[in-house]
């Protein structure tokens, strides 16, 4: 197992995982998809954090630095798209993608690390208390946007 964050010539694999977190099919190749892929390449604050097993990309989790004005002027992170292929789950690969992340917010001074989940599955639950998070401090709202 090794964790690090995605090279940019891996967006094909990356795309093939995620449709084991609920996307239908991978998108096509378009000028918008490609676009987007740079812009997440060249951003700083966005990380894909990845880890691959046997040459293979099995786990995911995106971490985003989020700049702020308030808590001392520290920024926090949110954590996003956690995912293992199906064939790799309840090894541990989706913890050390976390973990990763959490390395990376305490390196950009954080104070503190977010996600949201959809998933009411009592087992997918446990997996973010057991890694640390909680759903008691705080309420989230989302808005679907069309």
């Amino acid at each position: 197992m090794f964790v690090r964050e995605i090279k940019e010539d891996e967006l094909n694999e990356l795309l093939e995982l995620y449709t084991h977190l609920h996307e239908l099919g991978v998108p096509e190749n378009s000028e918008h998809l490609q676009n987007t892929w740079s812009e997440i390449c060249n951003d700083v604050n966005h990380h894909i954090i990845v880890c691959e097993v046997d040459g293979k990309i099995v786990s995911s989790c995106v971490c985003v630095i989020i700049p702020n004005l308030t808590r001392n002027v520290r920024p926090y992170a949110f954590i996003e798209n956690v995912v293992t292929h199906e064939e790799y789950r309840g090894k541990g690969y989706a913890t050390a993608c976390l973990n990763y992340a959490k390395n990376l917010a305490a390196k950009a001074d954080c104070y503190k690390m977010m996600l949201l989940t959809g998933s009411k599955n009592e087992s997918t639950l446990d997996f973010y208390k057991r890694a640390g998070y909680n759903c008691t401090d705080k309420t989230a709202f989302i808005q679907w946007l069309k």
